[in-house]
């Protein structure tokens, strides 16, 4: 039988405890095997972000693998110390009897701030109390192989393929585009854009969120040298295997350069296809290396105090100035998008039941994945979906929510359970329909499935817990 619990923060305990039993729902259970006799997922409030823990239990023995541990806006009300109260709990939860706490693996999905910010040591050290619960495995995207250099034309073999190295060069681009992501969130500073205060505020927002986090990327890649590192691909293995006896993993992406040969003869057309950026990432973060230096870009021309701006060319001037704007803001969405895409998507399966983390795989990197039938049937039966990138509209694709066979309109026991971990305001607008989490979606979560969003838990609720039992 499955529980549903919101889990409160320490300081409401003590008021948790006149409040309603937990609401239950019961699932069928699986036979007996080797496999875990539980599963608890914790969905952390982290505002927008990601955060999720996951507690395998066995007869002798608890497994617990965290996914995601980051956020760039708080949640409503939150404590300025939000972020380590979730690292505090998440040690609490992974501290066995004798007093130690384990951490068996983490899966840093990709390398968005809001999915690994809280590995950062800086500040408050959150990464620090997951570091020193020693994990033993640390799963990436293959395009965050520290082995693979950015001028790389070849990424190294990972970890469990032992296979031919994969062309690499896209590495390259993902350090240019967060280069670039440098200046435009620099950019969205400038008054002169002629930008709303909104629009400005997002541009910054997306800008700063495809930084590179040093201090967290640092940090992941010790915690890997010190225990194993995994730096998977779509069909790769996701060294879990020994972690997990009894659980099946399949990592559907996101897929490497020579998968997406196939997909890009058959989508050429498609503009958002994100294997086609890397060269255009390269001259974008020139221009943006440029925009931000402070060296002249003629050090040796005679220079001359400029003159006031005639007024018949005023209006034109400002017009440029609005257009470069939403260009540039045309640029951080697809540098976003970009990044998204070489998201890790893992499929849990597990006394009879399967649990889907895609991260914020939007659609170019599904359609690897969605172009098996294979992995189309694994789809088919999945009764728990973490919903993909905050609710955006773009990260559920049609043809993936499609396949779920245990969506319902009316409550069931096998009916698909979809959790999301979302704040509103952050991405899109309601205007454009491009709002996160997108209203159409969030109206079809809720009509056919159990549906679940981190907004909607008190600021005194740390987190909601499921717990299957099998």
């Amino acid at each position: 039988m499955a529980k549903i619990q919101l889990k409160r923060s320490a300081p409401a305990q003590k008021k948790a405890a006149k409040q309603a039993p937990a609401k239950k729902v019961a699932v069928k259970k699986a036979a007996a095997g080797n496999g875990p006799s539980k599963l608890t997922l914790r969905a952390y409030n982290v505002g927008f972000g990601d955060c999720f823990l996951l507690t395998f239990e066995y007869p002798k023995l608890k497994r617990r693998i965290l996914i995601d541990y980051g956020s760039t806006a708080a949640p409503r009300n939150a404590d300025d110390d939000y972020m380590m109260a979730i690292a505090k709990d998440i040690e609490a939860q992974c501290t066995d009897a004798d007093g130690v706490a384990r951490l068996d693996a983490v899966v840093a999905t990709h390398r968005h701030r809001d999915h690994i910010s809280g590995f950062s040591t800086d500040g408050d050290n959150t990464g620090g109390v997951i570091a020193r619960m020693n994990p033993g495995l640390v799963i990436q995207p293959w395009t965050e192989d520290p082995d693979a250099q950015p001028n790389a034309e070849e990424a190294t073999a990972t970890t469990f393929t032992g296979g031919k190295p994969d062309p690499k060069a896209f590495i390259a681009s993902l350090h240019n585009m967060n280069r670039m992501a440098g200046a435009i969130a620099e950019a969205s500073r400038d008054e002169h854009l002629g930008l709303s205060m909104r629009m400005a505020s997002q541009m910054g927002f997306l800008g700063d969120n495809n930084l590179p986090n040093k201090s967290a990327v640092v940090n992941l890649i010790e915690m890997g040298k010190k225990g194993r590192a995994a730096y998977v691909n779509a069909g790769s293995k996701s060294g879990l295997e020994p972690v997990l006896p009894g659980v099946t993993v399949h990592v559907l992406g996101p897929p490497n350069l020579k998968q997406t040969q196939s997909i890009k003869k058959e989508k050429d057309r498609d503009a958002n296809e994100f294997w086609q950026f890397a060269a255009f990432w390269q001259f974008q973060a020139a221009a943006g290396e440029s925009v931000d230096s402070k060296v002249p870009l003629f050090p040796d021309a005679e220079a001359h105090e400029a003159h006031a701006i005639p007024a018949n060319v005023r209006w034109f001037v400002g017009r440029a100035q609005k257009i470069r704007g939403e260009q540039l803001m045309e640029l951080v969405r697809s540098l976003d998008t970009a990044m998204n895409n070489t998201s890790v998507i893992l499929l849990f399966q597990v006394g009879g039941k399967s649990f889907l983390f895609p991260g914020d795989a939007q659609i170019e990197n599904w359609q690897f994945a969605l172009s098996q039938e294979p992995i189309k049937e694994m789809l088919k039966v999945v009764d728990v979906y973490k919903v993909g990138h905050h609710g955006s509209l773009n990260a559920t694709p049609k043809s993936l929510w499609a396949l779920f066979e245990h969506k319902h309109e009316t409550p069931a026991p096998e009916r698909l359970t979809t959790v999301v971990s979302t704040k509103p305001g952050k991405h899109g607008s309601v205007q454009s329909h491009t709002e996160v989490p997108r209203s159409t979606l969030v109206a079809e979560l809720q009509k056919e499935s159990e549906y679940f969003s981190t907004q909607d838990l008190l600021k005194s609720q740390i987190c909601r817990e499921y717990v299957f039992e099998f």
